[in-house]
């Protein structure tokens, strides 16, 4: 099979999994699963999965089916061990996967450090496993009204600047060749699964269980944690992003919410600033 599919351009796979995301976004589950399942069989068929890696990949995804009808003590461990999984597949900590590099030290403009792009297919997985266990992920809740949101908008318009004033970034407008690749990576694999986890799951469910207080800033504080590998600064603003998106989750109840707020930072970041930082 792989004789016929390697001649093909080598990020074709991806864009199955960007239409199975972009529909599993939709509400379209049946039709994204099943074009998740063609892209695992292609990336098996090309070497981006080993069968090991694919083997575990399932079973993380019917184990994540069954999560949901769990009651009694053993539901805490199930979610335990979710949070977890979703952790490793976010921290690429699966064995036997092989991400695209198709971006390798670019920038986006001559002020603006080297940055490098992966085309990842074990981080989407996490938003697929999140819709298999938390069915009414995209379901809206009831809005906490517009004083909340607009909070969080607030919040989200102030970071860039503030970053500019702390000279943790500097002003370069730009606009790479590799935008409209960048923006369609952005948005599905990393926007869309760092919020179904952090907001539509964490807060979320913190947030029915302990109040709104204590989701929404249990969840940016997890967030910014996430981001400390690429320094203290970075993990600050991550969390200051995480409680803006957290804001505006709870405030408007629709999980679109955060993934726009999150994208829309990310590109004016790209467009206005060095990115990811500067040289």
């Amino acid at each position: 099979m792989s004789i016929f599919l390697t001649p093909l351009p080598q990020p074709w796979p991806w864009l199955i999994l960007m239409t199975a995301l972009a529909l599993g976004w939709a509400g379209q589950r049946h039709l994204a699963f099943a074009l998740l399942a063609v892209f695992g069989a292609a990336a098996l068929a090309l070497g981006h999965l080993e069968p090991l890696a694919l083997t575990a990949l399932a079973a993380g995804l019917l184990c994540a089916a069954f999560v949901a009808r769990i009651r009694g003590p053993a539901k805490l461990i199930s979610h335990l061990a979710l949070a977890l999984w979703a952790l490793a597949l976010g921290a690429h900590l699966l064995p036997g996967v092989h991400n695209l590099l198709i971006l390798d030290q670019v920038q986006a403009g001559p002020a603006s450090a080297p940055y490098s792009l992966h085309l990842n297919l074990d981080k989407p997985l996490v938003f697929f496993v999140l819709l298999l266990a938390r069915p009414a992920l995209l379901q809206p809740n009831d809005p906490a009204g517009r004083s909340a949101w607009l909070s969080g908008l607030l919040l989200l318009a102030a970071l860039l600047p503030a970053a500019l004033l702390t000279g943790a970034l500097h002003l370069e407008r730009s606009l790479p060749e590799w935008t409209l690749l960048w923006m369609a990576s952005n948005l599905l694999f990393t926007c869309l699964a760092e919020e179904a986890f952090f907001r539509g799951y964490l807060q979320q469910g913190l947030t029915r269980s302990f109040g709104p207080a204590v989701g929404i800033a249990t969840a940016s504080l997890l967030f910014g944690l996430a981001h400390i590998g690429a320094g203290p600064a970075v993990a600050a603003f991550a969390t200051l992003l995480g409680l803006a998106c957290g804001l505006g989750y709870w405030g408007s109840g629709r999980f679109c919410a955060p993934v726009l707020m999150h994208f829309a930072f990310n590109f004016a970041h790209l467009l206005l600033f060095t990115y990811p930082g500067p040289a």
